[in-house]
């Protein structure tokens, strides 16, 4: 798991694909979160099929392939006057995903996201992004990373650059382009 400021961002396991597939209310249970009727987004809905397949034939990778992005909003917990310490305030709730399209191959991985239309331009994607990136490194250094938008997606091209991306030329399918994390940090 990662948590953020406003994010908890927890890793795709066989079990949780396997609801997210077929029980939408176990899902909820599992991810202690509730799901919106617009969930999964349609960008994501054809391919959670073979992300199941990809974390099921590695089990031991869990974390390089999809992210249930979930929003935490909470309140500094007061202790002897010191407020280091923070509590839930609301119950989580399923906004968008992200990750990997498998683990490195050749020191690359590619990463994708998504965040339900609700949820969006309030800057959850461009946090996930950092987060999966500084998680990413931690697990293996030196990472390129790259990533892959669709013309049609100008918002998506922002969350890049704000993260740090650099525009590197055509994507590998027509439509779109091919971003490439700037820094090797």
């Amino acid at each position: 798991m990662i948590v953020t400021r406003r994010l908890k961002l927890v890793p795709a396991t066989v079990e949780l694909l396997r609801a997210e597939i077929g029980d939408h209310v176990e899902f909820a249970r599992l991810l202690s979160a509730s799901i919106p009727d617009n969930w999964p987004p349609e960008s994501t809905l054809d391919a959670l099929p073979v992300f199941l397949e990809c974390v099921a034939a590695a089990p031991n990778e869990i974390g390089w392939f999809g992210w249930y992005a979930l929003t935490i909003t909470t309140e500094p917990i007061e202790s002897g006057g010191l407020t280091n310490q923070t509590q839930a305030v609301e119950p989580a709730t399923l906004i968008g995903g992200g990750g990997f399209m498998g683990p490195p191959r050749d020191g690359t991985v590619q990463i994708g996201y998504s965040v339900i239309d609700q949820y969006q331009r309030k800057g959850y994607a461009t946090e996930m992004v950092h987060a999966l990136i500084n998680w990413a490194r931690s697990k293996s250094g030196g990472l390129r990373v790259i990533a892959e938008t669709e013309w049609s997606n100008p918002a998506s091209a922002r969350v890049l650059t704000k993260t740090g991306f650099v525009s590197v030329g055509p994507a590998s399918t027509a439509g779109g382009m091919r971003f490439e994390l700037g820094s090797r940090k």
